[in-house]
This record gives C-alpha cells, sequence and structure tokens, in this order.
C-alpha cells in the first residue's frame, strides 16, 4: 500500500562517485526528431544504453525528447547522437530548440500536407471523369491516357509527401527494427506499385486516388498531431519564453552595455527598464517598483520590490527602473531549476505510461502478422490478388498503436502543464498516480499548516508609542519576532525612525543607548535584570527603565485559507492529521484554528515515521505535506508527499510536488488533477482498444477501403490527445477519497 524511496541506477552511481570521488554524472536532453511510437522509445533507449558511460536514458513520446545520464569523461553529446543516427533516429541537443524544431516540423508537414493534397484533388478529377466514362462506355484509350495522367500526378506527389514515412521507416529497418511507419509506407508503397502494375497491364483496377489521398490523410493526422503536441508540449519547455534572452549590464564606469543573459555571472549590476523581465536572479540594489512575480510565487498581486529585495528571474517589472546585482548564472537560477524539475517529472513514466509502452512494442510485429494473414486467407477463399492486397493495404494502415502509445504521455504532459499554471510542480514519474490513491492527509505545522513566520499575537494591548519604540530597535535585526515587531508597526501605519547605535547580544535581544538611558528589547531576565538568558518561548520584552516591561506574545498563524483546505478535504472523506515537532500547546492552537481533530505535538521524526506506519497498517493511503529537515524521512516514507517552494533542499528532493505561493489551494488543486488524469488515463487505454477492437475485423473482412483506413488511424490518434488536452481547461471538483476515510 505504501511507497519505498526508490534509488534509481543513475542516483546510486552519482552518490557512489561522490563517495569515492570518481567521475562526475551529467543529464541531458536530446530532441529526436522521428520519434513515432513505442518501439522508437525502446530502440532508443536500447541505443542510448549501449553507449560506454550511459547510466540511464528515458524517452518522453509526447514530447519526442530523450534524458541520458552519463559520465561527461566517458561519453560526450555528440557520442550520443551518434548512436541514435546509427540506430536511425535523428536527435539535436539543446532543448531550448524544440519549440522551434517541432515549429520546423509542423511547416514541414504543411508543405507536404499541400502538395498532396494539391496531388488528390486532381487525380480525383480524372478518376471521376473514369468512372463516369465508365458508365457511359468511354472509350479504352482515353481512360488508359486518364490513368497515365493519374500516375505523373500521384507518383511524384507521393515520393515527396510520403518522405516523412518512407525516412522514418527506411531508419527502422536499417538498424534491423520494426516501427509503425513502416506497415504505412508498405501501405503506401503497395497501393501505388499496385497502380502502376495495372495502369501498365491496361486494367481498370487503377488505385493512385487511393495512394495519394492515404498520402493525404495520413499527412493531415501526423500535422494535426504535431500541432496537438506543440500545444501540450512540456510546461518545461514552455519556460524557455519566459527568459529574458539579453540584459542591460552596468560597467565599472557607469557605462551600460546590452550582452546575452547567459552570459551573466553572480557581482554584475544589470539595469531594468520598467515592463522588462528580470534576466537573472538577482538583488535589487536601487530603485522601488512592483514586482509580478506569479510565475514564482502563483500569488496575483505583484509584490514590492525595494533595496535589498531578491528577485528571480522571468518575473516581470512592473513599475519603475531598478538596478540588479546578479546572485546566479543563467543556468543556475529558480527559473532554470523550475524547468529541470518539470522536465524531470514529464521523462518519467509511471504504471500506466510502461503498460502503454510495453503493448504499443508489440504492435510492429503483430501488424505484419495480420497483414499477412488478410492476404493470404483472401487468397485462399479465392478471391484475385487485387482485393486480397487491398484488403491486406487496408489492414496495414489501420492497424497502429499511436494512439495507444500517446494515450497516458498526452495526459501526464496535460496534468503536469496545467499543475504548473496552479503552482505545483510534479517531480516523481508516478506523483499522479499515487496522488489519485490517497484517503488521508498529514501535514506538518510550521512552515507547511502555518506560513512559518511570528506574528504578533497581543499587539491590540500594546499603545502606539511602545510599538514604535520597540520597532525602532527591532528594525536593526533580522530575527523572526524583531521583523514580526517592525511588520505589526507598519501595519498600524506607524512611522518607525530606526533607533541610533543599536547592539545585538547573541541569545538575549537588542539594546540602544538615550539620554534617558538604555532601551532594551529581548527576554524577560534581560530586559528586566540586565543578565543575559534566553528568552521564554513565544515572547519578547520591551523596557526603557521607566516602567514595567511590556510583553510581546508571538504565534505562527495557519496560512489563509488553511481552514478551509482542512474543511473541504473533510468534506470528502479525507482523514486529515497534524504532526509536528513543536510544543503540544502551539500544535494543539493550530489544530483548533485549522479544525484539524487528529494532532499530535513534540513528534520526533522517527515518530513521525511510526505514525505514518500506523496509518498504512490501518489500511490508508497517506499523503505527507511538511517542508523541514525532519520532514524528509516522514516525505519519502508516505504513500504520496507534497512540499511548499520554501522548504528545505532535501525535502523538496524526497517529496513527490511542490507547490507554490503561500495557500494551501494547491494541495486540492494536485488532489483534483491526480484523480482526473488517472480517469482521462483510462478514457484514453479505451478509446484506442475500442479503436483498434473495432477496425481491426472490419479491415480484415474487406469493409474498409485504405482511405478510409488512413482517416480512421488518424483520428484515433487525435482522438486520444485531444481527449488529454480537455484536463487543461476543464473544470474540476475535489472526489471523495478512495474508500473514504475517517473525518
Amino acid at each position: 500500500m505504501g511507497r519505498t524511496l526508490d534509488i534509481s541506477l543513475a542516483d546510486a552511481e552519482l552518490r557512489s562517485a561522490l563517495d569515492e570521488g570518481r567521475p562526475r554524472v551529467e543529464t541531458t536532453s536530446l530532441v529526436v526528431e522521428n520519434m513515432q511510437c513505442g518501439a522508437c522509445m525502446s530502440s532508443i533507449e536500447g541505443a542510448l544504453r549501449n553507449v560506454p558511460g550511459v547510466l540511464d536514458a528515458r524517452a518522453n513520446l509526447s514530447a519526442r525528447r530523450v534524458a541520458v545520464t552519463f559520465h561527461p569523461e566517458k561519453a560526450q553529446s555528440q557520442a550520443l547522437i551518434d548512436a541514435l543516427s546509427g540506430a536511425g533516429f535523428h536527435a539535436a541537443e539543446t532543448p531550448e530548440t524544440a519549440a522551434s524544431q517541432s515549429e520546423a516540423r509542423a511547416d514541414d508537414l504543411l508543405r507536404r500536407l499541400g502538395v498532396a493534397g494539391f496531388a488528390a484533388a486532381n487525380v480525383m478529377l480524372l478518376s471521376v471523369s473514369v468512372w463516369a466514362g465508365e458508365a457511359s462506355d468511354m472509350d479504352r484509350a482515353a481512360a488508359s491516357l486518364f490513368h497515365w495522367l493519374s500516375a505523373l500526378i500521384a507518383m511524384p506527389a507521393i515520393a515527396y509527401a510520403a518522405q516523412p514515412f518512407f525516412r522514418s521507416a527506411g531508419g527502422a529497418l536499417g538498424s534491423g527494427r520494426l516501427n509503425m511507419d513502416v506497415p504505412i509506407s508498405l501501405g503506401i508503397i503497395l497501393a501505388t506499385g499496385m497502380s502502376l502494375f495495372q495502369t501498365i497491364r491496361g486494367t481498370s483496377h487503377v488505385y493512385f486516388d487511393a495512394a495519394i489521398m492515404l498520402t493525404f490523410f495520413l499527412l493531415i493526422g501526423r500535422y494535426l498531431d504535431e500541432q496537438v503536441r506543440l500545444r501540450a508540449r512540456g510546461a518545461a519547455e514552455n519556460l524557455i519564453g519566459l527568459k529574458a534572452l539579453t540584459a542591460m549590464v552596468i560597467g565599472a564606469d557607469g557605462t551600460a552595455t546590452r550582452v546575452p543573459a547567459r552570459t551573466l555571472v553572480p557581482g554584475m549590476r544589470i539595469h531594468v527598464a520598467a515592463g522588462e523581465r528580470i534576466p537573472v536572479d538577482g538583488r535589487i540594489l536601487d530603485g522601488l517598483t512592483d514586482i509580478d512575480a506569479s510565475l514564482i510565487t502563483g500569488e496575483t498581486l505583484p509584490a514590492a520590490g525595494a533595496p535589498g529585495s531578491n528577485v528571480h528571474a522571468g518575473t516581470l517589472n512592473l513599475t519603475r527602473a531598478i538596478t540588479v546585482e546578479a546572485t546566479a548564472t543563467d543556468d543556475s537560477t529558480l527559473l532554470a531549476e523550475i524547468a529541470r524539475l518539470m522536465q524531470s517529472a514529464e521523462q518519467g513514466r509511471g504504471q500506466y505510461v510502461r503498460l502503454a509502452d510495453r503493448a504499443s512494442r508489440l504492435y510492429a510485429p503483430a501488424v505484419h502478422v495480420l497483414g499477412a494473414a488478410t492476404l493470404l486467407g483472401w487468397m485462399m477463399v479465392g478471391a484475385g490478388w487485387e482485393v486480397a492486397l487491398t484488403n491486406a493495404v487496408a489492414v496495414l494502415i489501420i492497424t497502429c498503436p499511436c494512439a495507444l502509445a500517446l494515450a497516458v504521455p498526452a495526459v501526464q504532459v496535460a496534468a503536469t502543464s496545467r499543475l504548473f499554471g496552479k503552482g505545483v510542480i510534479v517531480k516523481a514519474a508516478d506523483g499522479l498516480e499515487r496522488l489519485s490513491e490517497v484517503d488521508t492527509v498529514v501535514f506538518d505545522k510550521t512552515g507547511t499548516l502555518t506560513r512559518g513566520e511570528p506574528a504578533l499575537r497581543n499587539g491590540a494591548e500594546i499603545d502606539d508609542d511602545v510599538l514604535m519604540a520597540a520597532a525602532s530597535l527591532a528594525i536593526s535585526s533580522r530575527h523572526p519576532y524583531s521583523r514580526a515587531v517592525v511588520k505589526a508597526a507598519r501595519d498600524r501605519g506607524l512611522d518607525i525612525i530606526p533607533a541610533e547605535s543599536v547592539t545585538e547580544v547573541a541569545g538575549s535581544g537588542l539594546s540602544a543607548q538615550t539620554s534617558n538611558g538604555e532601551r532594551r528589547l529581548g527576554s524577560a531576565a534581560w530586559v528586566s535584570e540586565g543578565t543575559s538568558s534566553a528568552g521564554a518561548p513565544g515572547s519578547l520584552f520591551y523596557g526603557d527603565g521607566t516602567a514595567a516591561p511590556v510583553a510581546f506574545h508571538f504565534d505562527d498563524i495557519v496560512r489563509d485559507d488553511a481552514t478551509e483546505v482542512v474543511a473541504a478535504l473533510r468534506a470528502q472523506g479525507y482523514t486529515v492529521h497534524l504532526l509536528s515537532g513543536d510544543r503540544p500547546q502551539a500544535v494543539a492552537a493550530a489544530a483548533q484554528e485549522a479544525g484539524i481533530a487528529y494532532w499530535s505535538g513534540g513528534v520526533r521524526p522517527d515518530g513521525k515515521i511510526a505514525m505514518l506506519e500506523r496509518l498504512k497498517a490501518e489500511g490508508h493511503r497517506v499523503l505527507m505535506v511538511g517542508d523541514g529537515l525532519n520532514d524528509a524521512p516522514a516525505l519519502a516514507a508516505a504513500h504520496a508527499s507534497l512540499s511548499p517552494s520554501s522548504a528545505a533542499d532535501i525535502s523538496q528532493t524526497a517529496a513527490d510536488a511542490v507547490f507554490q505561493g503561500q495557500q494551501l489551494a494547491p494541495i486540492l488543486e494536485a488532489l483534483k488533477v491526480a484523480r482526473a488524469s488517472q480517469r482521462m488515463a483510462v478514457q484514453n487505454f479505451g478509446i484506442a482498444l475500442a479503436y483498434n477492437v473495432v477496425s481491426v475485423p472490419l479491415a480484415m473482412a474487406g469493409h474498409v477501403t485504405p482511405l478510409i483506413a488512413a482517416l480512421a488511424m488518424s483520428l484515433s490518434s487525435i482522438a486520444v490527445t485531444a481527449n488529454a488536452l480537455r484536463l487543461r481547461r476543464r473544470k474540476l471538483a475535489l472526489e471523495p477519497a478512495i474508500g473514504g476515510g475517517q473525518s
């Protein structure tokens, strides 16, 4: 029922390399132009894994990419490309160009489609004339002339327009394997060759119209499929459009020079005009502005940007020009890391994808067996070779696993793309599958259910003068309680004038000398007695020697929508728990505010794992939501896991998905999309299987012409991909938990 933390071969090799000083490991992404089906995926992965130094290779049919993990000292990108070339595949590096390559492929298909359509229209006109002439005893010489004219139009058009199928099939056969373009090409060639033979013989059984229309319909399907791929392409690839390609760098002499964003290094000063995207992660040096950071935080409202504020690549400078100091290189920005996380999620394959892959790999030999059986069967029952061959061609065309191969990858890409737009980055290959199965949600408290930032609890009891005086000291410190005092003063609209000569005593508090004596903000013992002591949990005290110290009490308040999210989960039968290592009193208060009935405080990391194991033993499938270093083991041990973007790196690594922003609503969205995606994957399997179950017997029985077969095959692939794309716009509701937990 649960899950253990799997360590892939690449991960094991990487850890071993780090431990023993062995060569480092890199991962690159290659775009494979002629990856068409599950058999192609198997061949690509096998060819790459045979390259010395390659640790792992994972192909993604929807995005036509393959992720390769390798030792750079033993293998280079060119060796990987050469290996794919030897297997009959055209590959290129740099995922940044994948979009333009996809567009170029679509344009090429469109040109070939135009040629095929023009030729098909003319050949059909000649065919109609022949058919009409036969009804009126057309002269045999005239009919033969029209057949030759059809050949002169159709054969060059087919030779050009069908090149995508011929090249793919030739590459597969040249490397000793089969793919689904082999039967497609065989069908086109057989229909054309048979028509030429009949034209030379002077008979009436000519199929140039069928051959060119077959090519035309196949190209329509391939072109629309390419367009759908462009629309459903991975969200990581779409992030490239959010990068600023150039940056205005300010030199030491004050001159500004525009340079490529990829050349930026930490320490460079960059001028960002209003309306421009920030080209690199950095820190504002000068200027006040508003930043549209919805890409990073998921928040729709702009955030204030001031000197000292951190900004990220891809965010938009809205109001005024600012000067930013770069703190990262182009490939180490948060935007680049998000792209890598998204790409990792898209490259992975869960159990549904693996099932589709295995099924599609069996199709290529099955198609040829069915085609041969159709040909022999019709000839054995006494049909002429023309009829037998025509039916066999229809079987070759209509029996295609493209719909099955696309059934799950298309859903996976659409789901991860939608979740990314909602602030959720799916990292694990089978994360959506496991998220769809949970019936229990366990929250950590600090930084997860709560904001992880203390807020002044008793502000209404503190006078403005006292709050302003305390804030004048607190503004000089980065301590969380000090920041909370400053925030409370600003929220009240008070003017904060920083105190002079403030001294911070570690573990005690802040002090400043004035003409009236010393003012202090810190622990109770230090403020009232002047002796160093640790502050009381959750409190600060302010004193100036003229009156009794004033207490400032703090709480880590729950996120704004925590109550609504918990209520929505419980309403649909999810069991909700709160586990925290914090003080039981604080955990109880947070649980009561959020509406969580089951809670435990002071829980150590091993205690969290024990709780998860107990829930698993009771038959629950647990979603763990946590952010701290102590949550990482529980995140790995849970059936599924989520982590906020503010979490520790190790927690984000262990989690299946990371959500952005200050709201918990992305958790509901992840559960909604996960359930919908699995249901849609099953629908796509049904569409693909129903298509084959119905169409193949009809084709073998002679009820499907090659033209109808081409149209049906194309429409089946388009149907499953279009069905998956509905997930990106569809309005979803949270469904009841599977099995229905306690509430």
